[in-house]
């Protein structure tokens, strides 16, 4: 989400494209095969790897994955972590561990500049959690070695440009090798993603709905510090824009989904007077990612079938798809006043404006907490702030009480459903907590899930107990209200 903040000048033109969906390859764009490969590898070692743990945050994954480590209910029984620096990995397993001492974890050596080191961690592991961004510059040999070595992938990019790359390089041979690669797996994009499905299934016939847009506010007793790689990765969003244009525009357009009801205009800045909040609208990573995983049921409405489901899980899967309908999506970021939202702005259209030059971003870069006005520094947060942070993204969702009123002309709807998921601090709290389920998730369901493939998060986790997962760990998902208006 923070990714897009910087696009704010760019906005005019990216959010009235609602429709403008990116391509996402569903099961039938390309044949799947069922058969195992003819020379079957050695099973792997680590149930998973997290490459670049000693990161900010890396080393909160590493601790929250230690909650989950050969305890009954958990299918982790083991993992390693990886990065360039073992001495600066072994202090992040120290911290992580605190106040206990460090348990054996293996500790390996890789590097993204080192393809060979890549393959043989991914030969090791079931899956790669993958936190070494920007996901732009380092994120693509990550992603080749696991679909050469049919590992399974998993990261917290919040890049579209990386997201749609390597879903149309390399999808195809991760379909063939069996390797599910899916990013976005943190705070961009599963709140959002698990949000406006939450919201749509709060719909009951004959209700139907059109828009459902997100407004995500950032809370602390503290000043709030986002991470700097998240930062970095907003200058390059803006430097590369272009480059995820023309790569749109290169593959083919995929079939969008019908959603009833005309597209949704509204002002740039608003007042959220139920919840007390100021927003502007957010060209982001969530609306994009939403959108993948609209196209892909617009491909089939049944959703992605498993490699390996039961007659039963096939039955589910279909059950959870058939209650989630399609809707014009759009992000808001807000605050409490108005001046939050000026801030929010000027942010925006410091980075639009010196990201377009490579002086510019030299600037950018090296003076963050300055062009950021201190939402960014490069220290990061202390413990404090991270404690003292939360967030609450409101999903106001907006439709027609019968269905048969969508086809009226420019009728404007008459029901509106709020809903709301909030959690821990979004970046170092929130973020591995996601990710961590998801792995949990991958790890116990892998029949279930497709057997290889570039998908979003939504359309693959979706229809599993991730959103109930995410509930017993502080992420909490509340129907806040149904009106007519």
């Amino acid at each position: 989400m923070w990714t897009i903040v910087t696009a704010y000048k760019r906005n005019r033109t990216i959010l009235p494209k609602i429709l403008d969906y990116p391509t996402c390859f569903t099961i039938s764009n390309r044949a799947i095969s069922q058969k195992p490969s003819p020379n079957p590898s050695p099973s792997p070692t680590y149930d998973m790897i997290i490459l670049g743990a000693s990161g900010f945050t890396g080393k909160h994954v590493i601790r929250e994955t230690l909650k989950f480590l050969n305890i009954p209910s958990s299918p982790l029984k083991n993992f390693a972590i990886a990065g360039r620096n073992t001495s600066k990995l072994s202090q992040a397993l120290q911290w992580a561990s605190g106040p206990n001492p460090p348990p054996e974890i293996p500790i390996l050596t890789a590097d993204t500049t080192d393809p060979a080191s890549l393959r043989h961690l991914a030969s090791r592991t079931k899956i790669i959690l993958n936190c070494v961004g920007p996901f732009r510059l380092y994120g693509e040999p990550v992603v080749e070695a696991c679909v050469d070595s049919g590992c399974d992938y998993l990261d917290i990019c919040g890049e579209p440009e990386f997201m749609e790359r390597m879903e149309v390089k390399y999808h195809d041979k991760a379909v063939e090798n069996g390797s599910l690669v899916v990013s976005a797996c943190g705070f961009d994009s599963i709140p959002a993603e698990l949000g406006w499905m939450f919201n749509s299934r709060q719909w009951m016939p004959p209700a139907i709905f059109s828009k459902v847009e997100a407004y995500i506010s950032l809370e602390s007793d503290k000043r709030i510090v986002g991470n700097l790689g998240t930062y970095e990765s907003a200058v390059l969003s803006v430097a590369n824009a272009d480059i995820l244009h023309e790569l749109r525009c290169s593959i083919p357009k995929k079939p969008r989904p019908e959603i009833p009801g005309t597209i949704p205009k509204g002002p740039l800045v608003n007042h959220l007077k139920k919840v007390g909040l100021w927003a502007v609208k957010l060209p982001s990573a969530d609306a994009t990612v939403v959108r993948r995983t609209l196209s892909c049921l617009a491909e089939d409405s049944r959703g992605l079938p498993g490699v390996n489901e039961s007659t039963e899980q096939i039955e589910r899967r279909e059950a959870f798809w058939s209650t989630i309908k399609p809707a014009h999506f759009g992000m808001r970021i807000a605050s409490k006043s108005l001046f939050g939202v000026v801030r929010f702005i000027t942010v925006g259209k410091f980075i639009a404006l010196f990201g377009k030059t490579g002086v510019g971003r030299w600037l950018l870069l090296n003076f963050p907490s300055v062009f950021s006005l201190g939402f960014f520094r490069k220290k990061g947060p202390t413990e404090d702030e991270v404690a003292s942070a939360s967030f609450k993204m409101w999903f106001v969702g907006q439709g027609f009480s019968d269905g048969s009123l969508a086809s009226q002309g420019n009728r404007k709807p008459d029901m509106e459903i709020i809903t709301r998921v909030m959690g821990p601090e979004i970046g170092y709290l929130t973020t591995p907590i996601i990710l961590v389920q998801c792995t949990l998730m991958l790890l116990k369901e892998r029949g279930n899930l497709p057997k290889g493939g570039v998908f979003p998060p939504g359309i693959v986790f979706g229809p599993t107990d991730l959103r109930d997962r995410l509930q017993e760990n502080g992420i909490s998902f509340d129907v806040i209200s149904k009106n007519t208006v």
